[in-house]
């Protein structure tokens, strides 16, 4: 059953069960702002681990690992900036927040499809679906904001 939260915990801490119940729950976030948020730093982290198993990729590892810490944060950010536009209209954050996944999305993309080519093969399905994942989230986060925001993105 689709359930509110019930506490302030980042969407990130919570079980996978919750989160699902969370993004279900006839409420206005988390939306799809914030799942794309965690859809990159799952991307992420298939790159980070390709990276960690392919000879020479300690600094794409290392790369992997802070756009994974950057794009879970946005999880938080984009559902409190969509709420903050329910209340007031202002586009600000709400347009900010999807642009700086989409650049993170991209970047992990652009990472994961070097390691799908070149790195590991036996980890080539892993960073495949980091790249996949990556880009359709940079398209998602990217391209959704003029529909709903009146907004043209840079």
């Amino acid at each position: 059953m689709a359930v509110p939260l019930a506490s302030s915990e980042p969407l990130a801490g919570l079980s996978f069960a919750a989160l699902l119940d969370a993004v279900a729950a006839r409420t206005p976030a988390p939306g799809s702002g914030a799942v794309s948020a965690l859809a990159v730093a799952l991307a992420a982290g298939l790159t980070e681990m390709a990276a960690r198993f392919a000879p020479g990729e300690e600094a794409a590892a290392a790369r992997a690992a802070e756009l994974r810490a950057e794009a879970a944060p946005l999880a938080d950010e984009d559902a409190a900036a969509y709420e903050r536009y329910l209340l007031d209209r202002e586009p600000g954050p709400i347009v900010e927040v999807p642009l700086r996944v989409a650049a993170l999305a991209a970047e992990t993309a652009e990472l994961a499809a070097r390691l799908a080519a070149g790195g590991n093969p036996n980890l080539r399905g892993d960073a495949a679906t980091g790249a996949g994942t990556g880009a359709c989230t940079a398209v998602r986060a990217h391209d959704g904001l003029p529909s709903r925001f009146g907004v043209i993105p840079r």
